[in-house]
């Protein structure tokens, strides 16, 4: 599903290069849920958001199915994020001005599904994670907890064939972050493809495989 060669990512700090990450080359398969762990500052988010399509600015070979995302112009990357990824971030990158029932329409809209077929599912949804009572609401009348919900429902709600997550619990009760991880492990069990971020090593153990990374490297 990913295929990752020589990837790096830098950034100029005055007259110094910083590097964020160095020469990652990872495979993923379609199937598998993989968790990236390492100290803050090791290059998880920025890796995450490559993975993403969110961030153009690097080098080296990003293959995803059969695109070659490395050579794919912005606009491209974004339709290819569109059609295949829900993304969970971990400050939430809800639409300030769309209430939770729009935020959660939005992806089904990207993927051509019908209107009278996204009520349903958005119904569903707001049902799955008891969120029912807030559907019309703002992002800024919740809690960081219940934005954390709404994020995840919105990342999940179109069936993506990748999901990937940053700190997905990080905000949530540690009942609410169990719950999360095991809706998770079931969608992993149903087919879809999970890639996380996270320092838990709880979280972790719902997946199958761990990529460390340090210092921007993955450690061996």
């Amino acid at each position: 599903m990913i295929s990752l060669r020589n990837l790096e990512k830098s950034v100029e700090t005055g007259p110094t290069r910083t590097w964020l990450l160095r020469q990652i080359t990872a495979e993923i398969r379609e199937g598998e849920f993989v968790s990236i762990m390492g100290p803050s500052g090791a290059g998880k988010s920025t890796l995450l958001s490559i993975l993403g399509m969110l961030d153009g600015v690097w080098s080296g070979e990003y293959r995803f199915f059969d695109h070659d995302v490395h050579k794919m112009k912005q606009r491209d990357r974004v339709e290819l994020n569109k059609k295949y990824i829900g993304f969970v971030f971990q400050q939430y990158h809800l639409i300030d001005d769309l209430t939770v029932y729009e935020n959660l329409d939005i992806p089904l809209s990207y993927r051509d599904v019908k209107k009278s077929e996204r009520a349903a599912i958005v119904a569903e949804s707001l049902d799955r994670f008891q969120i029912v009572a807030k559907k019309d609401l703002y992002p800024r009348q919740l809690s960081g907890g219940q934005q954390q919900l709404v994020g995840v429902a919105r990342a999940v709600i179109a069936k993506p064939k990748l999901i990937l997550a940053d700190e997905p619990t990080g905000n949530l009760h540690s009942s609410q972050g169990r719950e999360i991880m095991q809706l998770f492990k079931q969608l992993n069990a149903a087919g879809t493809t999970i890639i996380q971020v996270t320092h838990s090593e709880e979280n972790a153990s719902f997946g199958n495989r761990v990529i460390n990374l340090k210092d921007g490297w993955i450690e061996a």
